[in-house]
């Protein structure tokens, strides 16, 4: 085999140009602290870099969708905070209005004060973000969601709720019509009234003893009073949607419970003869504010004797007692999509991190390796360079000068 200085030359400077190469690649990863600075370095790796750096950026936008949730929940649950501030001051107004000792003109005072928590509710109840978004807008947020009209306010707004654009589908809004509006009547289940009161009696707002025997029906309690003064018999009679039922004659003892159906309430004082009191179905027809708006509309009444006083009163404070326990569950509602939010950020946040773990793995490079690594090329360099110097010196023209 033939061996020209030529291809001496040309092998010993191709060697030369590889090693100086591999010297400029391993001096660029280690300037970028990649391993991959471009595709051609590792396809694999930098495919599997890629898939994990979209991962993060999906995690990075739905932690922003997230963020902009629990900004909105935390002005909501604030909003019902006051609320329920607001509420807690107007039944304590109500209470001190059961005094009997109290005037037409004090219980004027405290219509007036319950007229004034109104009007701070109601602006709760139409608070912005600081976009201008209503909290209370549902799927309308953009437009004012309660107005007050001459027949009570009206819930204007898009009933259910604007949620983020994200896989997790955190709300933006809440619903104003589940959380002001259709506040049922009486005790939640059935409502309890007077029907006709010429006595002294009256009636509580009553409890469920056995929910599986809860009807439809209206029943009426009708008073029969024979006899006067210390020899007066009082009985009663239980009318269901208007016919008779086996209750009929029962001796009457105030304050004892009437139970009939699943329901019981108690009736109390002396009624007169021909007094009736009935027990309906409870509806979804009053709103928050129809509960302040009946309150002050009865201590605006004048005249009223101290039966109807208690009564009227009692009826009241048991409807601001349920559109307090209203509000008060879409608080503990929001309380709870704010917990989700919270699990939803941890989930994020692990998930990005692991994302972030993987794109390293794929790309970064192993500095204590790779600073090792070029050590060990720049010793084969210098030893290829010494090499190189030596095959230029063996030519015949060299070694005929010497």
């Amino acid at each position: 085999m033939r061996i020209a200085t030529f291809n001496g030359f040309n092998a010993s400077l191709e060697t030369l140009m590889e090693r100086q190469s591999s010297m400029t690649a391993s001096q660029e990863q280690m300037t970028s602290g990649k391993r991959v600075n471009r595709a051609s370095d590792d396809p694999a790796a930098a495919a599997r870099a890629e898939r994990a750096l979209a991962s993060e950026r999906r995690s990075v936008a739905s932690q922003r969708a997230v963020d902009a949730s629990s900004t909105a929940l935390t002005l909501t649950e604030s909003a019902l905070g006051d609320a329920t501030d607001l509420l807690q001051q107007a039944r304590e107004a109500m209470v001190s209005a059961g005094n009997a000792s109290y005037s037409d003109a004090e219980r004027l005072g405290i219509a007036n004060q319950l007229s004034d928590l109104r009007g701070q509710l109601l602006a709760v109840a139409n608070r912005t973000d600081s976009a201008g978004n209503y909290l209370f807008g549902g799927q309308g947020a953009t437009q004012t969601p309660f107005a007050d009209l001459p027949g009570g306010v009206q819930f204007q707004g898009t009933r259910g709720a604007t949620q983020s654009a994200s896989s997790d589908a955190l709300p933006l809004t809440a619903d104003g019509d589940a959380t002001w509006m259709n506040l049922r009547t009486g005790n939640g289940v059935f409502e309890t009234g007077v029907v006709t009161s010429n006595g002294t009696a009256r009636i509580d707002t009553g409890s469920v003893v056995d929910p599986s025997a809860i009807t439809n029906s209206t029943y009426t309690v009708q008073f029969n009073v024979t006899g006067s003064g210390t020899s007066a018999t009082t009985t009663y009679a239980i009318l269901k949607d208007g016919n008779p039922t086996a209750v009929t004659n029962a001796a009457y003892t105030s304050g004892q419970a009437i139970q009939v159906d699943g329901m019981s309430f108690s009736i109390s004082g002396q009624p007169a003869n021909g007094d009736a009191f009935s027990a309906k179905p409870s509806t979804p027809s009053m709103s928050v504010f129809d509960a302040l708006d009946r309150a002050i509309a009865n201590l605006k009444t004048p005249a009223r004797s101290s039966t109807r006083i208690a009564q009227d009163n009692l009826a009241d404070l048991n409807n601001v007692a349920r559109a307090l326990d209203q509000v008060s569950g879409s608080r503990s509602a929001i309380g709870a999509a704010m917990n989700r939010i919270d699990s939803v950020t941890n989930r994020l946040s692990d998930l990005k991190l692991a994302s972030q773990t993987e794109r390293s793995n794929a790309e970064d490079l192993d500095m204590t390796q790779a600073i090792s690594d070029f050590s060990n090329q720049q010793t084969g360099y210098d030893a290829a360079l010494k090499a190189y110097s030596m095959v230029q010196r063996l030519s015949l023209f060299n070694y005929l000068s010497n």
